[in-house]
Order: C-alpha cells, then structure tokens, then sequence
C-alpha cells in the first residue's frame, strides 16, 4: 500500500528522531532509507536529504541547500542521465513507501 506524502509529512523523517525510519524523496518517489543510516542520518554526508526531495541535488551532484528540491527545470542531459543513474540505485536499494504528493 502506497501512502500519499505532502512536503511538510516528509521531514518528520528526516532522522532527527530515532524512533523513525529515514525516508527521502526521488522524482516523488518516497524510499525508506533507514538501512542506509551511516549515510542519511545526523552527521551523514547525505543527511541533508533525509525528509526530502533530493531530485535536483542528485543531478546535480549537489549538496547546496538551494538544489534540494524536486525541480527538474533546467537541468542538462547529462544531469538526467546523473539523476536516471541515482534512481536505479535507489530502486535496486532502498524500499518504496509511497509519493511526495
């Protein structure tokens, strides 16, 4: 069963509370992180992710604040082609939970 998420639903998974699995969002897909804590918690070199929709920092290979969006807009062929790469990953990886509504 998909569950609908709104942006603001989102960031309470962010990783800030244990108790809670760590999800982020890939062209509104919602997967579930957790297993990759290390990464996507506090102090993670991903961190800044979790609870969010990461789409346009992954093609961009982006850590700025300004890109963690799901804007696409303007983004290369080349940053597509980086972001299709991020998303098989995440598919082959990670569990889908639901959709950024």
């Amino acid at each position: 069963m998909s569950t609908e998420f709104t942006a603001a639903q989102l960031r309470a998974y962010d990783g800030s509370d244990p108790s809670k699995p760590i999800y982020l969002a890939v062209r509104g897909k919602v997967y579930d992180v957790t297993s990759g804590r290390s990464f996507y918690g506090p102090g993670g070199s991903y961190a800044m992710f979790a609870g969010r929709e990461a789409s346009r920092a992954l093609g961009k290979m982006s850590k700025d604040e300004a890109d963690i969006s799901g804007d696409l807009s303007g983004l290369s062929e080349k940053e597509l082609g980086v972001l299709a790469d991020w998303e098989t990953k995440f598919q082959a990886k990670y569990p889908v939970v639901g959709r950024l509504n």
